[in-house]
């Protein structure tokens, strides 16, 4: 009875993420198709140069860079990414159904030619940072058919031309290429917009290593300290760019941008599939995405959850700041300037906005159980209060009437 007890144990691990039983193939050995390599060699490139990959969830894009002779990463190709599940933000634990976001390497081990999802790579889901945080869950991978259950899932003709890339570079000597994900592209308008969403801190602590990489075009070195990611000193120009980033969110901020927090049923995926899933004869006309062109439709395979994929994402507006018009303390936080009562230490989370949500769901009303908060209630505006007579002076020789207390305010929480 032990052996079909183990077997079973097995399965169960297999199926807490994305990975199926694998099956025999050789895929694996599919090679890179000639106009990649002819686009390699127009930027300087040869296919067994080290490569490097950037995923972005909320553009639902993964970019692969090569890097050149000397030494700098160039980008190559970008691909579309067909599924991702979960909301913006890191992976917890397992089952929640969230696609990692952090700084990972994929070695020749973590490559899966027998993939049941014709070729796969596992991302190094949990890597320090996450064991840092006692995070759980494995087995998150990149592969093809467009089903997710915490990966990021890609056509078959994408994953099978983004395996062979990595495959040359392992057999050109490269030991493990970075995996970067993010929320989304770190540019200064979706930082301005996510400047009140609980994951906030660990987004610009993401930034850092970002910036490097941008300024650079140098894979940078990451290390966790003091549960965070250490990108080692500063380099003058990364910090010019840092600065001159957080001074483009002050300024969005202060001609009004609105906070948000973007809400997902189930994770999203690139618009270019969308014509794809309506019909077996439309897709893409290959003027984005040359790889949806061919076969836009049947490769897709399973598609997980079309139903949430359908109700699209959602911006939810979180009040951020006084009705004054004064600076909300998120972006004096995250723009380098400090309140006068309330200073904010460099990696911690601005201080918590209060909703101003009027959620028509039930989704609605339990989306903050996903982010760790209790759920948003519906926001109704209180109504004017009277106004009051002015008091009348105190007769002579009466004590002095005790001063009223200020109504204390309500008190904030997360949406």
């Amino acid at each position: 009875m032990a052996k079909p007890i183990l077997l079973a144990a097995a399965l169960a691990l297999a199926l807490s993420a994305c990975e199926e039983p694998a099956t025999r193939s050789v895929r694996h050995l599919s090679p890179i198709p000639p106009q990649t390599l002819a686009l390699m060699a127009e930027k300087g490139m040869s296919r067994s140069d080290p490569i490097l990959m950037r995923a972005y969830k909320k553009e639902s894009e993964l970019e692969v860079w090569k890097r050149r002779a000397d030494g700098k990463y160039v980008h190559l190709k970008t691909y579309p990414i067909c599924r991702w599940s979960g909301q913006l933000g890191p992976k917890i634990k397992e089952g929640d159904r969230q696609a990692p976001e952090g700084f990972y390497t994929v070695t020749p081990g973590q490559m899966n030619p027998n993939s049941a999802y014709y070729l796969s790579f596992d991302t190094g889901y949990p890597n320090a940072y996450d064991r840092a945080h006692g995070r759980t869950g494995a087995h998150l991978m990149v592969h093809g058919t467009c089903s997710s259950r915490g990966c990021f899932a890609m056509t078959d003709e994408a994953i099978a031309e983004v395996y062979a890339m990595a495959r040359e570079a392992f057999s050109g000597g490269q030991r493990g290429f970075q995996f970067q994900s993010y929320p989304f592209r770190m540019t200064a308008e979706n930082l301005a917009k996510h400047r009140a969403d609980p994951h906030i801190a660990f987004w610009k602590n993401l930034k850092e290593g970002s910036d490097i990489f941008e300024v650079t075009r140098e894979e940078p070195r990451v290390a966790v300290a003091s549960r965070r990611y250490d990108f080692g000193p500063e380099q003058p120009a990364v910090a010019e760019k840092r600065a001159a980033d957080e001074h483009k969110v002050a300024a969005l901020v202060a001609k009004g941008m609105p906070a948000v927090r973007v809400v997902y049923e189930d994770g999203g995926q690139h618009a270019s599939f969308r014509t794809a899933m309506a019909s077996v004869g439309g897709g893409d006309d290959g003027r984005a995405f040359p790889i949806l062109a061919a076969r836009p439709r049947r490769n897709l395979g399973e598609v997980s959850r079309p139903e949430a994929l359908a109700m699209g994402p959602r911006e939810v507006p979180i009040e951020s700041g006084p009705a004054t018009g004064a600076k909300p303390a998120t972006a004096l936080a995250y723009a380098g300037g400090k309140p006068a009562t309330t200073p904010v230490a460099r990696g911690e989370p601005a201080p918590a906005a209060s909703p101003a949500l009027k959620e028509r769901s039930l989704y609605d009303r339990t989306i903050g159980n996903l982010f760790g908060a209790s759920a948003p209630e519906t926001a109704q505006a209180a109504p004017p209060e009277e106004p009051k007579p002015a008091p009348l002076p105190p007769r002579r020789g009466a004590a002095n009437p005790a001063k009223p207390q200020a109504a204390k305010p309500a008190s904030e929480r997360r949406a």
